[in-house]
Protein backbone atom coordinates (compact mmCIF):
# COMPACT_ATOMS: atom_id res chain seq x y z
CA UNK A 1 0.00 0.00 0.00
CA UNK A 2 1.77 3.14 -1.19
CA UNK A 3 -0.89 5.56 -2.43
CA UNK A 4 -1.28 8.26 0.28
CA UNK A 5 -5.00 8.66 -0.39
CA UNK A 6 -5.59 4.91 -0.19
CA UNK A 7 -3.58 4.73 3.03
CA UNK A 8 -5.48 7.66 4.54
CA UNK A 9 -8.83 6.05 3.70
CA UNK A 10 -7.70 2.74 5.17
CA UNK A 11 -6.58 4.39 8.42
CA UNK A 12 -9.81 6.36 8.66
CA UNK A 13 -11.80 3.17 8.08
CA UNK A 14 -9.99 1.36 10.89
CA UNK A 15 -10.82 4.12 13.35
CA UNK A 16 -14.39 4.44 12.11
CA UNK A 17 -14.84 0.75 12.98
CA UNK A 18 -12.76 0.88 16.13
CA UNK A 19 -12.78 4.49 17.47
CA UNK A 20 -9.57 5.01 19.42
CA UNK A 21 -8.78 5.31 22.23
CA UNK A 22 -11.91 3.59 23.62
CA UNK A 23 -11.90 5.29 27.04
CA UNK A 24 -15.29 5.72 28.74
CA UNK A 25 -17.20 8.99 28.44
CA UNK A 26 -17.59 10.88 31.72
CA UNK A 27 -20.01 13.60 32.75
CA UNK A 28 -17.31 15.25 34.86
CA UNK A 29 -13.70 16.39 34.60
CA UNK A 30 -11.51 13.29 34.01
CA UNK A 31 -9.25 12.26 36.90
CA UNK A 32 -5.47 12.59 36.98
CA UNK A 33 -3.26 14.50 34.61
CA UNK A 34 -0.57 14.22 31.98
CA UNK A 35 1.87 17.05 32.63
CA UNK A 36 2.88 17.06 28.95
CA UNK A 37 -0.62 18.38 28.19
CA UNK A 38 -0.43 21.07 30.88
CA UNK A 39 1.01 24.22 29.31
CA UNK A 40 2.72 25.70 32.37
CA UNK A 41 4.25 22.33 33.31
CA UNK A 42 5.42 21.54 29.79
CA UNK A 43 6.82 25.03 29.28
CA UNK A 44 8.64 24.94 32.63
CA UNK A 45 10.09 21.53 31.79
CA UNK A 46 11.37 22.81 28.43
CA UNK A 47 12.61 26.25 29.47
CA UNK A 48 13.24 26.17 33.22
CA UNK A 49 10.68 28.85 34.00
CA UNK A 50 6.96 29.44 34.12
CA UNK A 51 5.43 30.95 30.94
CA UNK A 52 4.44 34.59 31.00
CA UNK A 53 0.95 33.84 29.70
CA UNK A 54 -1.53 30.98 29.69
CA UNK A 55 -3.87 32.60 27.16
CA UNK A 56 -2.76 30.30 24.39
CA UNK A 57 -3.99 28.29 21.42
CA UNK A 58 -3.51 24.51 21.44
CA UNK A 59 -3.84 22.08 18.54
CA UNK A 60 -4.50 18.40 19.18
CA UNK A 61 -3.33 16.95 15.87
CA UNK A 62 -4.86 13.52 15.40
CA UNK A 63 -7.16 13.78 18.39
CA UNK A 64 -8.99 10.49 17.89
CA UNK A 65 -11.86 10.09 20.35
CA UNK A 66 -10.76 13.20 22.24
CA UNK A 67 -9.19 11.69 25.36
CA UNK A 68 -6.16 13.96 25.13
CA UNK A 69 -8.25 16.86 23.84
CA UNK A 70 -10.49 16.72 26.88
CA UNK A 71 -7.48 16.89 29.19
CA UNK A 72 -5.96 19.75 27.18
CA UNK A 73 -9.12 21.78 27.73
CA UNK A 74 -9.52 21.04 31.43
CA UNK A 75 -5.82 21.32 32.31
CA UNK A 76 -5.49 24.68 30.53
CA UNK A 77 -8.47 26.79 31.61
CA UNK A 78 -7.32 29.89 29.70
CA UNK A 79 -6.51 28.09 26.44
CA UNK A 80 -8.56 27.59 23.31
CA UNK A 81 -8.19 24.12 21.83
CA UNK A 82 -8.62 22.81 18.30
CA UNK A 83 -8.80 19.10 17.52
CA UNK A 84 -8.40 17.49 14.09
CA UNK A 85 -8.66 13.88 12.99
CA UNK A 86 -9.00 11.83 9.82
CA UNK A 87 -11.75 9.61 11.26
CA UNK A 88 -15.28 10.99 11.32
CA UNK A 89 -16.33 8.18 13.67
CA UNK A 90 -13.64 9.05 16.21
CA UNK A 91 -14.49 12.75 15.96
CA UNK A 92 -18.12 12.02 16.74
CA UNK A 93 -17.02 10.38 20.00
CA UNK A 94 -14.61 13.26 20.72
CA UNK A 95 -17.38 15.86 20.40
CA UNK A 96 -19.66 13.89 22.70
CA UNK A 97 -16.84 13.32 25.23
CA UNK A 98 -16.01 17.01 25.52
CA UNK A 99 -19.67 18.03 25.63
CA UNK A 100 -20.39 15.64 28.51
CA UNK A 101 -17.45 16.77 30.68
CA UNK A 102 -17.96 20.49 30.02
CA UNK A 103 -14.84 20.92 27.87
CA UNK A 104 -16.43 23.75 25.92
CA UNK A 105 -13.37 25.72 24.73
CA UNK A 106 -12.74 23.39 21.81
CA UNK A 107 -13.60 23.05 18.15
CA UNK A 108 -13.16 19.99 15.96
CA UNK A 109 -12.34 19.63 12.28
CA UNK A 110 -12.42 16.55 10.07
CA UNK A 111 -8.94 17.01 8.64
CA UNK A 112 -5.69 15.09 8.19
CA UNK A 113 -2.34 16.45 9.33
CA UNK A 114 -1.57 17.33 5.73
CA UNK A 115 -4.53 19.72 5.57
CA UNK A 116 -3.83 21.54 8.83
CA UNK A 117 -3.04 24.73 6.90
CA UNK A 118 -6.80 25.09 6.38
CA UNK A 119 -7.07 26.18 10.02
CA UNK A 120 -6.42 29.88 10.59
CA UNK A 121 -3.61 31.12 12.82
CA UNK A 122 -0.67 29.61 14.67
CA UNK A 123 -0.52 27.60 17.89
CA UNK A 124 1.51 27.90 21.08
CA UNK A 125 1.32 24.16 21.81
CA UNK A 126 0.72 21.35 19.34
CA UNK A 127 0.06 17.87 20.66
CA UNK A 128 0.64 15.00 18.21
CA UNK A 129 0.43 11.64 19.98
CA UNK A 130 0.46 8.34 18.12
CA UNK A 131 -0.23 9.88 14.71
CA UNK A 132 2.86 10.53 12.58
CA UNK A 133 3.87 6.86 12.47
CA UNK A 134 0.44 6.02 11.01
CA UNK A 135 0.77 8.42 8.07
CA UNK A 136 2.19 7.63 4.63
CA UNK A 137 4.56 10.62 4.90
CA UNK A 138 5.68 11.41 8.47
CA UNK A 139 8.16 14.02 7.26
CA UNK A 140 5.44 15.82 5.32
CA UNK A 141 3.20 15.59 8.37
CA UNK A 142 5.69 17.02 10.83
CA UNK A 143 6.56 19.83 8.41
CA UNK A 144 2.87 20.71 8.13
CA UNK A 145 2.63 20.94 11.91
CA UNK A 146 5.86 22.94 12.16
CA UNK A 147 4.34 25.54 9.83
CA UNK A 148 1.48 26.05 12.32
CA UNK A 149 3.72 26.50 15.38
CA UNK A 150 4.35 30.06 16.47
CA UNK A 151 7.90 31.23 17.34
CA UNK A 152 8.64 30.11 20.88
CA UNK A 153 5.93 27.45 20.66
CA UNK A 154 6.21 23.76 21.58
CA UNK A 155 5.37 20.62 19.63
CA UNK A 156 4.84 17.49 21.71
CA UNK A 157 5.32 14.27 19.71
CA UNK A 158 4.84 10.56 20.40
CA UNK A 159 6.02 7.96 17.85
CA UNK A 160 6.78 4.24 18.01
CA UNK A 161 10.17 2.66 18.63
CA UNK A 162 11.09 -0.42 16.60
CA UNK A 163 13.10 -2.06 19.39
CA UNK A 164 10.31 -2.42 21.94
CA UNK A 165 7.77 -3.36 19.28
CA UNK A 166 9.68 -6.16 17.60
CA UNK A 167 7.25 -8.88 18.75
CA UNK A 168 4.31 -6.70 17.74
CA UNK A 169 5.75 -6.40 14.23
CA UNK A 170 6.04 -10.17 13.98
CA UNK A 171 2.42 -10.66 14.96
CA UNK A 172 1.28 -7.95 12.55
CA UNK A 173 3.02 -9.77 9.70
CA UNK A 174 1.62 -13.15 10.75
CA UNK A 175 -1.94 -11.83 10.82
CA UNK A 176 -1.44 -10.18 7.42
CA UNK A 177 -0.30 -13.50 5.88
CA UNK A 178 -3.38 -15.29 7.21
CA UNK A 179 -5.57 -12.46 5.93
CA UNK A 180 -4.25 -12.81 2.39
CA UNK A 181 -7.76 -12.65 0.90
CA UNK A 182 -9.30 -10.39 3.56
CA UNK A 183 -6.95 -7.42 3.77
CA UNK A 184 -8.81 -4.39 5.10
CA UNK A 185 -11.34 -6.51 7.02
CA UNK A 186 -10.28 -5.31 10.44
CA UNK A 187 -12.84 -7.32 12.39
CA UNK A 188 -11.53 -10.47 10.72
CA UNK A 189 -7.99 -9.37 11.55
CA UNK A 190 -8.84 -9.06 15.23
CA UNK A 191 -10.45 -12.52 15.23
CA UNK A 192 -7.43 -14.04 13.46
CA UNK A 193 -5.03 -12.41 15.91
CA UNK A 194 -6.91 -13.58 18.96
CA UNK A 195 -7.08 -17.14 17.60
CA UNK A 196 -3.32 -17.12 16.99
CA UNK A 197 -2.62 -16.07 20.58
CA UNK A 198 -5.05 -18.67 21.91
CA UNK A 199 -3.40 -21.43 19.84
CA UNK A 200 0.28 -20.69 20.47
CA UNK A 201 2.11 -22.53 23.29
CA UNK A 202 2.14 -20.61 26.59
CA UNK A 203 5.94 -20.36 26.48
CA UNK A 204 5.91 -18.82 23.01
CA UNK A 205 7.87 -15.56 22.85
CA UNK A 206 5.00 -13.60 21.27
CA UNK A 207 2.54 -14.86 23.87
CA UNK A 208 4.88 -14.07 26.74
CA UNK A 209 5.52 -10.55 25.46
CA UNK A 210 1.81 -9.89 24.99
CA UNK A 211 0.99 -11.09 28.51
CA UNK A 212 3.80 -9.08 30.08
CA UNK A 213 3.29 -5.78 28.27
CA UNK A 214 -0.11 -5.40 26.63
CA UNK A 215 -2.66 -8.06 27.68
CA UNK A 216 -4.73 -5.84 29.99
CA UNK A 217 -5.41 -3.05 27.51
CA UNK A 218 -5.67 -5.45 24.56
CA UNK A 219 -8.68 -7.10 26.14
CA UNK A 220 -10.57 -4.38 24.27
CA UNK A 221 -10.82 -4.92 20.53
CA UNK A 222 -10.07 -1.26 19.83
CA UNK A 223 -6.61 -1.57 21.40
CA UNK A 224 -5.97 -4.95 19.81
CA UNK A 225 -6.90 -3.63 16.36
CA UNK A 226 -4.77 -0.50 16.76
CA UNK A 227 -1.77 -2.62 17.74
CA UNK A 228 -1.98 -5.65 15.48
CA UNK A 229 -4.08 -4.93 12.38
CA UNK A 230 -3.28 -1.30 11.61
CA UNK A 231 -2.90 -0.73 7.85
CA UNK A 232 0.01 1.73 8.23
CA UNK A 233 2.85 1.85 10.73
CA UNK A 234 6.40 3.19 10.65
CA UNK A 235 8.63 2.42 13.64
CA UNK A 236 11.77 4.37 14.51
CA UNK A 237 15.15 4.03 16.13
CA UNK A 238 17.16 6.97 17.44
CA UNK A 239 18.92 7.45 14.14
CA UNK A 240 15.80 7.51 11.97
CA UNK A 241 13.97 9.53 14.64
CA UNK A 242 16.44 12.38 14.38
CA UNK A 243 16.19 12.27 10.60
CA UNK A 244 12.49 13.02 11.11
CA UNK A 245 13.25 15.75 13.66
CA UNK A 246 15.89 17.39 11.48
CA UNK A 247 13.48 17.43 8.53
CA UNK A 248 10.92 19.34 10.61
CA UNK A 249 13.10 22.45 10.79
CA UNK A 250 12.38 22.66 14.52
CA UNK A 251 14.77 22.44 17.47
CA UNK A 252 14.92 19.32 19.62
CA UNK A 253 14.23 20.35 23.22
CA UNK A 254 14.43 16.97 24.90
CA UNK A 255 12.78 13.65 25.68
CA UNK A 256 10.02 14.01 28.25
CA UNK A 257 10.93 10.68 29.93
CA UNK A 258 14.38 11.99 30.79
CA UNK A 259 15.04 9.25 33.38
CA UNK A 260 15.23 6.59 30.68
CA UNK A 261 18.05 8.48 28.94
CA UNK A 262 20.38 8.41 31.96
CA UNK A 263 23.35 6.18 31.09
CA UNK A 264 24.34 5.74 34.74
CA UNK A 265 21.28 3.61 35.42
CA UNK A 266 22.72 1.09 32.94
CA UNK A 267 26.50 1.45 33.29
CA UNK A 268 26.76 2.91 36.76
CA UNK A 269 28.69 -0.15 37.93
CA UNK A 270 31.34 0.54 35.29
CA UNK A 271 32.45 4.15 35.86
CA UNK A 272 35.21 3.82 33.28
CA UNK A 273 32.59 3.13 30.61
CA UNK A 274 30.44 6.01 31.84
CA UNK A 275 33.49 8.23 31.47
CA UNK A 276 33.87 7.08 27.86
CA UNK A 277 30.34 8.24 27.10
CA UNK A 278 31.45 11.82 27.81
CA UNK A 279 33.11 11.71 24.40
CA UNK A 280 29.85 10.84 22.63
CA UNK A 281 27.42 13.25 21.03
CA UNK A 282 23.94 13.39 22.52
CA UNK A 283 22.59 11.30 19.66
CA UNK A 284 25.29 8.67 20.02
CA UNK A 285 24.52 8.47 23.72
CA UNK A 286 20.78 8.09 23.04
CA UNK A 287 21.50 5.31 20.56
CA UNK A 288 23.74 3.52 23.05
CA UNK A 289 21.07 3.68 25.73
CA UNK A 290 18.30 2.24 23.57
CA UNK A 291 20.61 -0.57 22.38
CA UNK A 292 21.41 -1.48 25.98
CA UNK A 293 17.77 -1.22 27.10
CA UNK A 294 15.61 -2.15 24.08
CA UNK A 295 12.38 -2.29 26.06
CA UNK A 296 11.44 1.21 24.91
CA UNK A 297 8.24 1.04 22.85
CA UNK A 298 7.91 4.71 21.94
CA UNK A 299 9.63 8.08 21.95
CA UNK A 300 7.98 11.08 23.57
CA UNK A 301 9.65 14.45 23.17
CA UNK A 302 9.33 18.20 22.69
CA UNK A 303 10.38 20.29 19.70
CA UNK A 304 10.35 24.07 19.57
CA UNK A 305 10.03 26.80 16.98
CA UNK A 306 13.05 29.01 17.72
CA UNK A 307 13.71 31.17 19.50
CA UNK A 308 12.82 29.42 22.75
CA UNK A 309 14.37 31.25 25.69
CA UNK A 310 15.73 29.00 28.44
CA UNK A 311 16.68 29.85 32.00
CA UNK A 312 19.18 27.70 33.91
CA UNK A 313 19.00 29.97 36.99
CA UNK A 314 22.80 30.06 37.10
CA UNK A 315 22.70 33.67 38.29
CA UNK A 316 22.14 33.41 42.03
CA UNK A 317 20.94 37.00 42.34
CA UNK A 318 18.25 36.41 39.72
CA UNK A 319 17.27 33.16 41.40
CA UNK A 320 16.93 34.88 44.77
CA UNK A 321 14.48 37.38 43.31
CA UNK A 322 12.40 34.77 41.47
CA UNK A 323 9.00 33.66 42.68
CA UNK A 324 8.56 29.91 43.23
CA UNK A 325 5.30 28.02 43.22
CA UNK A 326 4.51 24.39 43.83
CA UNK A 327 4.30 22.31 40.68
CA UNK A 328 0.62 21.94 39.76
CA UNK A 329 1.04 18.30 38.72
CA UNK A 330 1.70 16.73 42.12
CA UNK A 331 -0.47 14.33 44.08
CA UNK A 332 -0.65 13.90 47.83
CA UNK A 333 0.18 17.45 48.88
CA UNK A 334 0.47 18.49 51.70
CA UNK A 335 2.65 15.59 52.78
CA UNK A 336 6.34 14.80 52.98
CA UNK A 337 5.63 11.76 50.80
CA UNK A 338 4.13 12.83 47.47
CA UNK A 339 3.80 11.75 43.86
CA UNK A 340 5.71 14.01 41.49
CA UNK A 341 4.69 15.06 37.99
CA UNK A 342 5.56 11.57 36.67
CA UNK A 343 3.70 9.78 39.50
CA UNK A 344 6.99 8.79 41.12
CA UNK A 345 7.13 8.79 44.91
CA UNK A 346 9.24 11.61 46.39
CA UNK A 347 10.26 11.82 50.04
CA UNK A 348 10.74 15.43 51.10
CA UNK A 349 13.10 16.53 53.83
CA UNK A 350 11.74 18.75 56.59
CA UNK A 351 13.37 21.78 54.98
CA UNK A 352 12.05 20.96 51.48
CA UNK A 353 8.56 20.51 52.91
CA UNK A 354 8.80 23.86 54.69
CA UNK A 355 9.98 25.55 51.49
CA UNK A 356 7.09 24.12 49.48
CA UNK A 357 4.66 25.19 52.18
CA UNK A 358 5.96 28.75 51.90
CA UNK A 359 5.44 28.91 48.12
CA UNK A 360 2.46 31.26 47.97
CA UNK A 361 3.06 32.66 44.44
CA UNK A 362 3.96 36.01 46.05
CA UNK A 363 7.10 35.48 48.13
CA UNK A 364 10.50 35.43 46.49
CA UNK A 365 13.09 32.72 47.04
CA UNK A 366 15.09 35.22 49.14
CA UNK A 367 12.08 35.94 51.36
CA UNK A 368 11.34 32.25 51.88
CA UNK A 369 14.95 31.42 52.70
CA UNK A 370 14.94 33.87 55.60
CA UNK A 371 12.80 31.29 57.44
CA UNK A 372 13.78 28.01 55.76
CA UNK A 373 17.23 26.42 56.00
CA UNK A 374 17.84 25.49 52.36
CA UNK A 375 20.75 26.59 50.22
CA UNK A 376 20.41 27.74 46.62
CA UNK A 377 21.66 24.45 45.19
CA UNK A 378 18.84 22.69 47.04
CA UNK A 379 16.34 25.18 45.63
CA UNK A 380 17.70 24.53 42.14
CA UNK A 381 17.30 20.81 42.80
CA UNK A 382 13.61 21.31 43.62
CA UNK A 383 13.22 23.06 40.28
CA UNK A 384 15.18 20.35 38.46
CA UNK A 385 12.90 17.71 39.96
CA UNK A 386 9.89 19.74 38.77
CA UNK A 387 8.61 20.16 42.33
CA UNK A 388 8.56 23.93 41.91
CA UNK A 389 8.23 26.31 38.98
CA UNK A 390 10.11 29.61 38.97
CA UNK A 391 9.20 32.91 37.39
CA UNK A 392 10.90 36.28 37.23
CA UNK A 393 9.15 39.16 38.94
Amino acid sequence: MSNPKIIGNAVANLYNIYPFPPEPLLDKIPPGYNWRWHWTSAYSFCTGEKPSSCNIRILDAGCGTGVGTEYLVHLNPKAYVVGIDISSGALEVARKRCQLSGADRVEFHHLSLFDVDKINGEFDLINCVGVLHHTPDPIGGIKALANKLRPGGLLHVFVYSELGRWEIQLMQKAIAILQVNKRGDYRDGVQVGRKIFASLPSNNRLVQYEKRRWAMENMRDEYFADMYVHPQEIDYNVESLFELIDASGLDFVGFSNSGYWNIERLLGQAPDLVKRTNELSDRQLYRLIELLDPEISHYEFFLSHPPLNKNTWSNDNVLMQSIPERHPCMEGWPSKSIFDYNYHVVQLSDEEFQFLQACDCKSTVAEILTNVKLNLDEVKNLQKKQLIMLSNQ
